[in-house]
């Protein structure tokens, strides 16, 4: 039997296991798993002191090199996310009313976990603890198959957590790293039908186009992050500047940050040139159209086809709009589905954006940077859905299981 096989089998009975575990025993298990991170700190970040070695060798960028970082501030927030997700409800179980057919049958949908979750990503250590806690706690199994630049962090966190399990005589296997890095045991993972059930790519767009392409098990696509933030001609200007520069520059290499900017053209003369001002304070490149390099300087002159970069550092595109409706129609062209977020004092002007807004988090005078599990109350993610098969939006504990009918009789038969 190949590696690949065994450790998925191995899941899928684990999570057979799972299945009888109460919720207070989970809980207790997360607890104890956040513990445990804390008090292991410094051997999950020797772990990564060694991956680090490798960033340079590896030809990481700065985003990417962010996000492998591991630092006390990090893990203790790994860990809260673990305590949190104990707190939450488990979705597991949990029935909810259908119908009360004429012939007396109950009709209710409960849900159910997914089974084996496969987790596959690049530079971020972090999704092993999120990933493997949501899973948990959801019900799942879980394999993850994590990048060879944070293969030393992955098996350091997973250690910890498979000990864990073990204390509480639960199957090491409910959260499985795959060793080796190897692209053919990638491959092998997407291939695994009837043995995982779902799988979820997070990390560049190579990434996930490829495993949307290749695999034979259904995926979760989150492809970019092209977020905008829409500067109405009723904005607060000091508001406005500030969701600016919080979106923008208070971490840039992740999904949630602010890659575009569009301006109404009542408020660009005001508005525009103290935004500049104050991102260039904050080192970002402007880039910008034609309209809005005559109330600033901008570093480049974009082209319309230019729009839509994801750009994972200090730099931006500002695009000034005539209305809303054109507004609208920049961000179904150039954006991803991910985040938009408006600013301004109008309430229709906000409903019709929220409204309208194909995008999985729609914001209304909030920083794109609370797109996020944690910070809308999931407790944690495994990732950011940006289809809308079977979720869209950041994925929590809900996300993570699937519905089921339950009918109630009294010995109907059909005539």
């Amino acid at each position: 039997m190949s590696l690949i096989k065994e450790i998925a089998l191995k899941a899928s009975q684990a999570a057979k296991v799972l299945a009888g575990v109460s919720t207070d025993t989970k809980n207790q298990v997360l607890q104890a798993m956040a513990n445990a991170l804390e008090a292991q700190q410094q051997q999950i970040i020797e772990a990564n002191r060694q991956d680090l070695s490798q960033a340079d060798e590896l030809g990481l960028n700065a985003a990417m090199v962010d996000r492998l970082t591991l630092t006390p501030a990090r893990i203790a927030d790994m860990a809260q996310g673990l305590r949190t997700l104990a707190s939450l409800e488990d979705p597991v179980g949990k029935t909810r009313l259908q119908a009360e057919r004429p012939n007396g049958l109950k009709v209710e949908k409960m849900r159910i976990p997914l089974g084996v979750v496969c987790m596959i990503y690049e530079a971020r250590p972090n999704v092993t603890a999120d990933a493997g806690a949501l899973c948990f706690k959801s019900g799942n199994a879980v394999i993850l198959r994590g990048g060879k630049e944070a293969l030393a962090s992955s098996l350091a966190i997973s250690a910890i957590l498979q000990h864990v399990l073990e204390q509480f005589n639960l199957p090491a296997a409910l959260i499985s790293v795959v060793p080796n890095p190897d692209r053919a045991l990638m491959q092998e993972l997407m291939e695994q039908q009837g043995l995982i059930d779902v799988i979820i790519p997070r990390g560049g767009e190579g990434l996930i186009r490829y495993v949307t392409e290749n695999s034979k098990v259904p995926v979760i696509q989150h492809f970019k992050g092209v977020c905008h933030l829409y500067i109405d001609r009723d904005a607060d200007i000091n508001q406005a500047l500030s969701l600016l520069v919080n979106g923008k520059t208070q971490r840039t290499g992740v999904c949630n940050a602010l890659e575009g900017c569009l301006v109404h053209q009542d408020i660009a003369a005001d508005f525009l040139p103290l935004a500049a001002e104050a991102l260039k304070e904050k080192s970002v490149f402007i880039n910008g159209c034609e309209q809005a390099a005559q109330h600033i300087q901008v570093g480049k002159v974009l082209k319309e086809e230019e729009f839509g970069q994801e750009y994972l550092d200090l730099e931006i595109a500002i695009r000034q709009v005539d209305n809303l409706d054109a507004a609208l129609a920049h961000i179904d062209r150039f954006g991803s589905h991910h985040t938009e977020v408006i600013c301004t004092t109008n309430e229709e002007t906000a409903a019709r954006f929220q409204r309208l807004v194909d995008a999985s988090v729609v914001m209304w005078n909030a920083s794109s940077r609370f797109s996020d599990g944690a910070e809308l109350g999931l407790g944690a993610e495994i990732g950011i859905a940006t289809t809308k098969l079977h979720a869209y939006g950041p994925m929590g504990l809900e996300a993570l299981t699937a519905e089921k009918f339950v009918v109630t009789g009294n010995g109907q038969i059909k005539g």
